[in-house]
């Protein structure tokens, strides 16, 4: 069945800490989205230290587009400010399910934090989620000054689906003349055509490939992944023009059919004269470190994410907090309902 492990999860080479958990962790379905999207999370957890707000920001075809934004309690000078994507392949997840880690980046890089929640294929298929995520940045430069972010001192983020969707973000924005400084990209879903070596990977825990083509023909249409013109506007990967855009950081899992997207992505950059690093986690699987958030090269990746944004946005002053162990969901079982 689409969407199910092909073969036994315990073929793979897993870190000796995520083992444990692979067996009994459910797939991701995306074929039955509405029922994943309808599965209940459990409450959102405090934000100590941490102001949370819910606000609207009207897209170009006058859609009000969900943005919870997050700022350190008492903080008064002007902070950075990070544009964040969730998970869920382009077709589930919500705000709810970034919520602990948007919260953590806020308090521990002492940042503005806005959450986009976009709008969600099939029912609003490729450009829509692109076109949602422009408006909010462009947003945020319209008003900076209020909202007292530096809008030399901006980047998107996001992991899974929400990478991908950053990045292509990115893309648009420089065309588009909105200041951007940085992109942070985790396990970045990326490439329509599903050809990777990665994709050849069976069996992998929580994401495996027909799930990933799956995703794809949801946000692109039966026609779309296979019209090179389509596949060109829609993926960053395949994008004719990568240069002149913000430096990213990519961090990829070694057991993970989308893997391969970040690396070749990574390469693309490179090759276009954008400075690019790239981390590849090893015993991983796609998103691992939400799912086990204390495994030990889990906290290796999360905390070398606080490092790398920390110093991409010039963040000198300390942590305002530890990491708490609600991280960013990406439409697993606490996180499965849409918009």
């Amino acid at each position: 069945m689409t969407g199910v492990a092909s073969s036994p999860v315990s073929r793979w080479a897993y870190d000796d800490q995520l083992r444990g958990v692979v067996h009994d962790l459910p797939p991701l379905d995306l074929v039955d989205f509405r029922a994943t999207r309808q599965k209940p999370r459990p409450p959102l957890g405090a934000t100590p230290g941490v102001d949370v707000v819910d606000l609207t920001v009207e897209a170009d075809d006058g859609h009000a587009i969900p943005v919870r934004a997050y700022r350190p309690v008492g903080a008064g000078t002007t902070l950075p400010g990070i544009v964040h994507f969730h998970g869920g392949g382009y077709v589930v997840g919500a705000l709810d399910g970034s919520h602990g880690h948007c919260a953590a980046l806020s308090s521990r890089l002492g940042a503005a934090v806005f959450s986009v929640g976009y709008r969600l294929a099939p029912e609003h298929p490729f450009p829509r989620a692109v076109e949602d995520g422009v408006a909010v940045l462009r947003w945020l430069h319209q008003t900076c000054g209020p909202r007292r972010v530096d809008p030399d001192r901006v980047a998107v983020h996001g992991r899974s689906a929400g990478a991908g969707l950053a990045a292509r973000v990115a893309i648009s924005a420089r065309d588009a003349g909105l200041p951007l400084r940085f992109q942070y990209l985790n396990c970045p879903q990326l490439d329509p055509t599903a050809t990777g070596g990665s994709m050849m990977l069976a069996g992998t825990a929580f994401l495996d490939a027909d799930t990933v083509r799956v995703a794809w023909r949801h946000y692109l249409g039966d026609e779309g992944v296979t019209d090179a013109a389509v596949v060109a506007a829609a993926s960053p990967l395949h994008h004719p023009d990568l240069r002149e855009l913000p430096a990213a950081f990519v961090a990829v899992m070694q057991l993970d059919p989308v893997r391969d997207d970040g690396i070749a992505y990574a390469h693309r950059l490179l090759s276009s004269g954008v400075p690019v690093e790239l981390h590849l986690y090893p015993g991983t699987f796609h998103c691992s470190s939400v799912i086990v958030p204390t495994a030990e090269v889990s906290v290796r990746e999360i905390e070398e994410e606080v490092g790398v944004l920390r110093r991409a946005l010039r963040v000198t002053a300390p942590d305002a907090a530890t990491q708490p162990d609600v991280v960013e969901c990406v439409a697993g079982p606490s996180d499965q309902k849409g918009q």
